[in-house]
C-alpha cells in the first residue's frame, strides 16, 4: 500500500475540522506505528523497516531495518541486502513510502485522502 507519509502530514494540515478523529495527523500517523514499511531514497536504495516515528520536518525513524540496493555487477543476485538496525531516512533523501496494510485499511486510507484534498480544493 502506498502511503505518501509527509505528503499526508502536509495535506492533513490544511483540514477545516480540526476536531475530526480520522483527519488528525497524529491518529494517522500512530495508526501506521510498529508496521513493516518500504522507504525509498534518491540514490535507489530501499530500506525495509518497522516505522518507528516521524517528525514535524517528515524524517522518518525505521527500526530492524534492512538495505536494499542493486548490485552492478554480474551477480547471482541482483540486489544485496545488509541489516542495519535503527535509522533515520531524511525527508530530503526519500522518494517513496510503502505501508504493509490490510485490503480494508488501504480502501479507507484513500477515502480519507481523497476526502481531504477535497477539502484543500474548496478554499
Amino acid at each position: 500500500m502506498e502511503q505518501e507519509v509527509g505528503e499526508s502530514l502536509i495535506q492533513l494540515g490544511s483540514s477545516d475540522d480540526p476536531n475530526s478523529s480520522s483527519t488528525d495527523p497524529v491518529t494517522r500517523v500512530r495508526k501506521l506505528l510498529f508496521r513493516r514499511m518500504l522507504v525509498g531514497i534518491k540514490d535507489g536504495r530501499f530500506f525495509l523497516g518497522t516505522f518507528h516515528c516521524i517528525d514535524k520536518q517528515g524524517n522518518i525513524i525505521l527500526q530492524d531495518s534492512i538495505e536494499y540496493r542493486s548490485t552492478r555487477h554480474s551477480s547471482p543476485s541482483p540486489m544485496e541486502q545488509r541489516c542495519l538496525g535503527l535509522i533515520l531516512i531524511p525527508f530530503s533523501c526519500r522518494t517513496s513510502c510503502h505501508v504493509d496494510c490490510s485490503i480494508n485499511e488501504q480502501l479507507s486510507l484513500l477515502k480519507a485522502k481523497n476526502e481531504i484534498k477535497e477539502c484543500s480544493y474548496g478554499r
